[in-house]
């Protein structure tokens, strides 16, 4: 008696079927950064364009702004005092310690202006933020009212995409400034109190203007304004995917480390370019 055709068939090599696990892996990961890229040259197509801001649009725009800002504000300045205490007033009391105190400004402008407040910032707001627009469109994808939305003439890119990613980069832009602004502030009044520095505010202040670049005036806005909208763009990609209940207890995990991943290549890629 004969075995069937299809047990004469030779086993794929190992070699081969470790590549397809590979490469299926690499195809998904591939297919969701270009999916974000892809938004990402929509944003910018569509941004200038007036008729893309139509009244719903706008009222989406200032929800979306209120709801990022209002959201993170408390925990950015929380977030910015804790920074101030452990990190500024370290900088200070070691820099005065060794009668180094006029490094405090090339120091802090280096690690917290340019480093810390980007990253913390962005975590902040894919906290706040993130994760709740990934799941806002995830229960619309789910519940078909993106579908709805198309059949009746209205495009759910410029009316859900568009002013959330406009609105992030703009919310992550201002809650930098007033991290940036709480740690130094904190930081300084701590030192201060505690009698380790012996210069004015008005003299701290000129000296942290005084060691900035003129890049430090382009980078930091840049990497707030790009980590702002890929906050956005990540959570609304990782809200679309999926639809049954297992994709869905996931999709807050995926959104925070694939929101983490880019922050961090961000901060890592524009600080290289400097």
């Amino acid at each position: 008696m004969s075995l069937p055709a299809a047990y004469d068939r030779p086993q794929p090599w190992l070699g081969w079927r470790v590549l397809g696990v590979v490469g299926r892996a690499l195809r998904n990961r591939a297919s969701f950064a270009l999916t974000v890229f892809a938004c990402w040259l929509g944003v910018f197509r569509e941004m200038p364009r007036r008729l893309s801001w139509r009244r719903p649009v706008r009222a989406e725009f200032f929800r979306s702004l209120r709801q990022a800002v209002g959201g993170g504000l408390a925990t950015t300045i929380v977030a910015g005092a804790l920074v101030g205490f452990a990190m500024v007033y370290q900088a200070l009391f070691f820099l005065g310690e060794a009668g180094e105190e006029r490094l405090a400004g090339s120091v802090l402008v280096a690690v917290l202006v340019r480093e810390v407040a980007p990253v913390m910032v962005g975590l902040i707001l894919l906290g706040r933020t993130g994760a709740a627009t990934a799941a806002e469109i995830g229960g619309l994808h789910a519940g078909g009212q993106l579908e709805h939305l198309a059949r009746q003439g209205i495009d759910p890119f410029l009316l859900l995409v568009l002013p959330r990613t406009t609105a992030l980069a703009l919310a992550s832009y201002t809650l930098g400034m007033i991290f940036v602004a709480t740690a130094l502030s904190c930081g300084f009044i701590a030192g201060s109190v505690g009698g380790n520095v012996r210069m004015s505010s008005w003299e701290f202040y000129s000296i942290l203007l005084g060691a900035m670049q003129p890049v430090d005036f382009l980078i930091f806005p840049a990497k707030m304004l790009a980590i702002g909208m890929l906050v956005a763009l990540t959570s609304v990609v990782t809200g679309l995917e999926g639809t049954d209940r297992e994709s869905s207890a996931s999709r807050l995990p995926r959104t925070f480390a694939r929101g983490t991943v880019a922050i961090m290549l961000t901060s890592i890629v524009l600080s290289l370019a400097i």
